[in-house]
Formats: structure tokens, sequence, C-alpha cells
């Protein structure tokens, strides 16, 4: 079954963007250091993103203006404004679908794992419903301070194990999953 990935970059102080919406602080210690980190690796093993509206925007208008970077990938962006006259890239599907329908939807469908790649709202909605398979969270070396917190309020607490941890540049790549499924592993 395909599995929904969270993966994306936070401040040291659980922050995925800083107070103006930004994201241009993400960066290791050493910024001339343009290794990729887990990133190639990890976009092999995907062929679905998941993004909000605020995500989608700025990666259409400041990350990447005229290329879009997840070429060749389904993309749904979560949101309830329409989507833009002109200019989607091949692949973007702009949906209202309550995200659990949707997950279940996609889980029967042949085809690698689902990235959700951002915001921290769709994050936290997804988090909410349990739907988040693994976590892959890179801890960068910086305290915000304040800006858009990727964690908010549960119901219940998730308890996670801890798969996998690398550094590189100062940056942590902490890999969670859900704390049942690593106690059944091995049966």
């Amino acid at each position: 079954m395909r599995r929904i990935v969270l993966y994306l970059g936070m401040s040291l102080d659980g922050f995925v963007a800083d107070r103006a919406g930004g994201v241009d602080w993400m960066e290791g210690q050493d910024p001339s250091d343009r290794r990729e980190g887990s990133y190639a690796q990890f976009i092999q093993t995907v062929d679905t993103v998941w993004m909000g509206r605020t995500t989608y925007d700025q990666v259409t208008q400041q990350l990447s203006p005229g290329v879009w970077p997840y070429e060749g990938l389904e993309t749904y962006v979560f949101t309830h404004r329409p989507a833009p006259g002109v200019g989607v890239p091949a692949g973007v599907r702009f949906t209202d679908a309550p995200l659990d329908r949707l997950a279940r939807e996609l889980r029967t469908r042949p085809g690698r794992d689902i990235w959700l790649c951002g915001g921290a709202d769709l994050a936290r909605q997804a988090l909410a419903l349990d739907l988040v398979d693994q976590l892959r969270l890179t801890i960068l070396p910086i305290l915000l301070g304040g800006g858009v917190p990727l964690f908010g309020p549960l119901a219940a607490p998730k308890k996670l194990a801890l798969e996998q941890i690398e550094e590189q540049n100062g940056m942590v790549e902490c890999v969670y999953r859900r704390r049942e499924e690593w106690a059944r592993r091995d049966l």
C-alpha cells in the first residue's frame, strides 16, 4: 500500500516559514555547501505530491518561477480558492476534496509513495486525521523565534518511533513512523 510521507524542513524551534511566510533561511551552517542531502533519493520514492495553495503559490511565484520542479509527478493542490486561469503546470490538480477520502482513493491505486510537501496547515490536518505514515523532518540550524509552526494542538498524542537519523552541513534529518507499526516490524 502506498504511504503518505511528510517530508520537509523546519527550524530548530519548529517553524516551517518565518513571520513573513518566507523560507529563504532554509540552508545549512555552511551556505556554500550545495549538496542536496536526501532529496535526490527521496524524490525517486514518490509519484504524487500533496500541497496547500500557499505552498503552491510560493513554489510558482518565489522559489521556482517559470519552472515546475515536480515535473512528471501527479500533484494535488488543496484549496478552496479557484485555480489560476493560466500557467498551471501539467499534472497539477486543484481540489477541495476531503484529505481522508483522497488518501483512501490514492492508496488503492498502484504507485509509489505520496509526498505531503507542505504547508503546515495541510500537514496538521493530515496528522490530525492520522494519515501520515512517515515523517521525514530536516531540522535546520536556526532559531526563528516565530513564524509558521509545523505542529499544533492534537486531539491525542501521536507516538512515533525513530527509524533513521542523518546529519549533513549542520542539518539533521530525522525519520519517524507510527510506533505501533514499528513495534510490528518483525512480526
